[in-house]
């Protein structure tokens, strides 16, 4: 693989390491263990670093900011350019690209664990799938205007359509704090739901809430064929046999995307391949002069 270093880690080994990073990040991410306790959100200085996933500023444990949120929240105040989360995002999105979302995200882990349900998977027909997925960058687009236009700095993402937000922090607050459920509305009820269709539908459909709706993953695949982690298929021992693609969480055609947008890096075609035919590796990007 010419510029790349391969690495060379038993590909069920890696598998579990991938989990283990995933639920170690989750960990660390939500460590605030007194805020489950007393349903109170944890507010000191580390509040104020930026984490490069999905993981809600309302959850009791969170211990950092989600940058959609913090992106929202500054675009629509005056004067204030979120140079801060962009510089993080860009920082992560140049490092891994979209292995951020295969292996740092919380709520790919949740929806990873769930798709582990033994149960028939769904095969989105293609002339769905494909204009599907433009969406999350739709919803990436208008979470960054509507905050501009509107000059009022809420966040619309994180208050009406994220996920992660209601199961990480809705939910636990909920429980935690009584007088909460009192204040209960249709916008409460109105995130349930949207939660229970996208847990639900990730059980037929793995990594759905990835493919078409989260707009971290759609920031992220702008850097993915320019990140230092890449994975890459070696024509020559590829036999065709498609292994690859049936693993594929994504749903892509490995052997032509793998280094497209919508590759979350996790790794899954490489452990079926039966030749090897697929690796990881870092990339040296070198300037010639």
């Amino acid at each position: 693989m010419s510029g790349m270093h391969w690495d060379r880690i038993d590909p069920g080994g890696q598998g579990r390491l991938r989990l283990t990073i995933q639920i170690v990040t989750a960990v660390i991410l939500n460590g605030y263990a007194a805020g489950f306790a007393g349903g109170k959100i944890y507010a000191g200085d580390l509040k104020k670093v930026c984490v490069p996933v999905l993981n809600c500023y309302s959850c009791p444990g969170a211990v950092g900011s989600c940058p959609i949120g913090a992106l929202q929240t500054l675009l629509g105040s005056h004067g204030r350019f979120p140079f801060y989360v962009l510089g993080t995002l860009m920082l992560f999105g140049i490092l891994l690209g979209r292995a951020v979302c295969g292996f740092l995200c919380p709520f790919g882990l949740v929806q990873d664990l769930l798709g582990k349900i033994p149960v028939k998977k769904l095969r989105v027909p293609r002339r769905i799938d494909r204009p599907a997925r433009y969406v999350k960058y739709i919803v990436l687009a208008l979470l960054i205007l509507i905050p501009v236009l509107s000059k009022v700095g809420e966040p619309v993402f994180c208050k009406y359509l994220c996920p992660a937000g209601t199961l990480e922090a809705g939910l636990p607050l909920m429980i935690a704090d009584p007088a909460l459920r009192v204040l209960r509305g249709a916008l409460y009820h109105w995130k349930i739901a949207l939660l229970v269709i996208i847990l639900v539908s990730a059980v037929f459909i793995p990594r759905c809430f990835c493919r078409y709706l989260c707009p971290l993953g759609a920031f992220y695949s702008f850097f993915q064929r320019f990140s230092f982690c890449q994975m890459e298929v070696l024509e020559d021992r590829c036999v065709g046999c498609h292994k690859c693609n049936d693993a594929c969480p994504m749903a892509l055609d490995v052997t032509r995307e793998i280094q497209s947008g919508e590759c979350i890096g996790c790794g899954r075609c490489k452990a079926v391949c039966p030749e090897k035919a697929i690796g990881r590796g870092w990339k040296s990007h070198s300037v010639k002069v």
